[in-house]
């Protein structure tokens, strides 16, 4: 019996069984054909005792099948499923009980290795022999499992022992390779979308930046839309059990969600999956911590960090220890992680002490600029819209500049000059992106109060990107927060070199300003002549130009 699935004595024993005492009725079957557990359910259900670890191993599979009877002819069911990539199982088969108690058709699945995942959506014959006749049961192409019959138990071709043999040695082959290309964290994102609309479409695809700014590989994509969130673990049951399944077979390491959790989802969710699970306000604070240089930019994002933390502290006693040094804990802040109680409050309290102190140095920093008479100019806008590549571009500087969202953090200072001689001061800032996460916002308030001595907000829009509009309302709400609007804002449109003539005609007509491609050095020329009017001349009686936005 070693070499078969289930043999014809042991299918007839399990149904004789299960017809006489009306329950569904299992056996767990090592691969030398000795049965190691008899086990019993009701008529619907089989219940599987522990058998350790779920997470057992990512190359081997368990040394066991599941063979078991079903009553009222349905087919493998999600359970049964769940249970073979929970488990890990070798095999699992469900055998149909006749009225006689004979045995009827039978059905079982297997894990598939990744590399086989589209193979399997194209042709899903395998290697069994089946009748022409039975073609084998079609299945969706992202789900980790092979589905073969229904068949007769004498019709059951197919060597277990070289089976298992072979997709073990395929597991093993796709775990070293992917090892080899990517040592990058293995991500899932988990998107929720609330009600109607398809607002979650365009959150996983910026979800899916910031995960790539952060230094994560994502595998995966899971996205659920419901009428309305699940108040423990905003996932329907049956999703995050689905979820908990894609993520062991895809071997993943971190969940990370499009929307913020409070600290009681997150520790659900963690302690049903086994994964470490942050969510968007975590994620865009690890960004911070690994982009931030400045002695200031560092202390504002630890002391966002821990706002963030300090509510979750009392729930995240177990979940620290994984957060620390990595995603979701890395930075100035991550030797503060385990901080309880009192003392991350004497160290909050510690960090807005010494931010304080720095805001007085930038205050006289800021009234020696104003003495000097030299223009103040912000450049502001979404995440990489192109600001520091702007400033480069104008400066000749060599700011860090990267097509990655965050790349610049600490506020950037350069002097420009024009060819009449004039100066003046440009000032680049952090990026603002939808949804921005409030400690972070009041952490660089202090930074950003650096806006308000600016005589000009040069507003930099990315003209080519697809969201381009909510980008704008976006940033135009946070200057609002900041209590910026007073102030006047010129738009510089951006990357005009991806558009069509008429696309930048349209683009101008709808939003104004000045069209640049701060890459290409397409524009400069004129914005600068723009800026020189606006600082200066419209000071003695001009107009102010039709795309100065007041």
């Amino acid at each position: 019996m070693p070499d078969q699935i289930v043999s014809a004595e042991l299918a007839r024993n399990l149904c004789e069984l299960s017809l006489r005492i009306g329950r569904q009725v299992g056996v767990l079957v090592d691969r030398r054909g000795s049965v190691t557990h008899v086990i019993a359910g009701d008529s619907r259900k089989l219940f599987i005792p522990e058998l350790g670890r779920a997470r057992a191993g990512s190359k081997r599979f368990r040394g066991l099948r599941l063979l078991h009877t079903h009553l009222h002819g349905e087919p493998l069911s999600s359970d049964d499923l769940t249970d073979l990539s929970l488990l890990r199982l070798d095999l699992v088969a469900a055998i149909q009980v006749g009225e006689t108690g004979l045995p009827g058709t039978l059905e079982y699945a297997t894990l598939l290795p990744p590399d086989r995942l589209a193979a399997a959506a194209q042709s899903s014959e395998g290697d069994v022999e089946a009748p022409p006749k039975r073609a084998p049961r079609a299945q969706p192409s992202n789900q980790p499992w092979r589905r073969e019959g229904p068949l007769r138990v004498h019709e059951l071709r197919e060597n277990f022992l070289e089976l298992i043999v072979a997709l073990e040695g395929e597991f093993t082959k796709a775990k070293a390779t992917s090892g080899d290309a990517d040592n990058r964290p293995r991500t899932i994102l988990v998107g929720v979308q609330e009600g109607r609309g398809d607002g979650v479409d365009r959150r996983m695809a910026e979800l899916a930046r910031l995960a790539d700014t952060a230094g994560l590989q994502v595998i995966d994509e899971v996205i659920q839309r419901r009428p309305k969130v699940d108040p423990r673990t905003l996932l329907g049951k049956g999703r995050l059990e689905s979820l908990l399944v894609r993520s062991m077979y895809l071997e993943a390491e971190l969940l990370v969600f499009d929307r913020d959790l409070n600290p009681s989802q997150g520790k659900t969710i963690a302690d049903r999956t086994e994964l470490k699970v942050i969510d968007r306000t975590q994620l865009i604070l690890d960004i911070f911590a690994q982009h931030a240089h400045s002695r200031d930019g560092r202390l504002q994002v630890e002391l966002a960090q821990l706002r963030y933390l300090l509510p979750r502290l009392h729930l995240m006693q177990q979940s620290l220890s994984r957060l620390t040094g990595g995603i979701g804990g890395r930075g100035p802040g991550e030797t503060k992680l385990e901080i309880r109680g009192r003392r991350a409050r004497d160290r909050i309290a510690s960090l807005a002490r010494q931010l304080k102190d720095l805001e007085k140095k930038r205050q006289l920093r800021r009234s020696k600029r104003q003495q000097s008479g030299v223009p103040v100019v912000a450049i502001l806008g979404y995440t990489n819209a192109g600001k520091s590549t702007l400033l480069n571009a104008l400066c000749r500087s060599d700011v860090l500049a990267e097509d990655q969202l965050f790349a610049t953090l600490d506020t950037t200072t350069r002097r420009m000059r024009f060819p009449s001689r004039r100066e003046l001061v440009l000032t680049d800032t952090v990026g603002f992106i939808e949804h921005l996460p409030k400690d972070l916002l009041n952490a660089f308030k202090a930074t950003l109060e650096e806006l308000h001595d600016a005589d000009l907000l040069l507003h930099v829009i990315d003209a080519a990107d697809p969201d381009r509009d909510l980008h704008i309302q976006v940033v135009e709400d946070v200057i609002e927060e900041l209590e910026l609007d007073g102030l006047p804002t010129l738009r510089v449109l951006n990357q005009v070199d991806r558009l069509e003539d008429d696309e930048v005609s349209e683009s101008l007509r709808d939003l104004g300003g000045v069209p640049v491609s701060a890459l290409e050095g397409v524009g400069l020329d004129a914005l600068m002549e723009e800026l020189e009017h606006v600082l200066w001349r419209q000071g003695h009686g001009d107009v102010r130009p039709a795309y100065l936005i007041p």
